[in-house]
């Protein structure tokens, strides 16, 4: 048999090792060893709140105002379009009543009060009648085709023209006829300062635009 601690074959019938004096069959202390502590865990990352971009919201661009005289060519050519018909209308009432003076002097002798109140009644009748009607014209063409798609009249779309509110958007109709009634205390200015204040003004805005709440821009 050995030796459990140095190994030495003990002599048989011995108790204790010749060499080292260990009890034969006792156990050895074996140093133990502190097991070495495990690593520390590796730091856990701090996620830093990062702030959100701001969201900036796309800024329009600026409104293009329509020019003074850009205005007064769509007015002239809007003044051609309506003024056709109602001049082939006050044609048409002329001839109808132009052998008024031809009735006065078809005999000599004294005119008949009566007979020039029957020829000038309805000729006054016709004549008011026609002013409405080229007003009820007006009023439809403005007002229809500046809360129309398009946003312009027939001059205005030529010249590259459209009437918006303050916003640059569409009319109603509603408000764009507010607009052509609101040229009525334009039109009382005068020397016709109400439409040259658009020529001036910040937004080329006249009298009537400013009552309104609109304006003209180019498209």
């Amino acid at each position: 048999m050995f030796c459990t601690r140095c190994g030495t074959q003990v002599v048989e019938g011995h108790r204790f090792c010749q060499v080292c004096g260990q009890e034969v069959g006792a156990a050895v202390a074996v140093p133990t060893v502190a097991p070495s502590q495990p690593p520390p865990p590796p730091p856990v990352p701090v996620s830093v709140p990062v702030a959100p971009a701001p969201v900036y919201a796309p800024v329009p661009p600026p409104l293009s105002y329509g020019g003074f005289w850009e205005r007064v060519a769509a007015y002239f050519i809007d003044g051609l379009i309506l003024g056709v018909p109602f001049g082939i209308l006050a044609i048409a009432l002329i001839f109808t009543f132009g052998g008024f003076g031809m009735l006065l002097h078809r005999a000599p002798g004294p005119v008949d009060p009566r007979e020039v109140v029957g020829l000038v009644a309805p000729m006054f009748m016709t004549f008011f009648l026609g002013m409405f009607f080229f007003v009820l014209l007006q009023w439809l063409y403005f007002a229809g085709l500046e809360s129309s798609a398009r946003q312009a009249t027939v001059g205005k779309a030529i010249m590259s023209l459209r009437v918006t509110n303050v916003e640059g958007k569409r009319l109603s109709f509603g408000h764009a006829t507010g607009r052509f009634f609101a040229k009525i205390v334009t039109g009382m200015i005068p020397l016709a300062i109400g439409y040259i204040m658009a020529a001036f003004t910040e937004k080329k805005q006249a009298l009537h635009d400013m009552i309104a709440g609109t304006l003209v821009l180019k498209k």
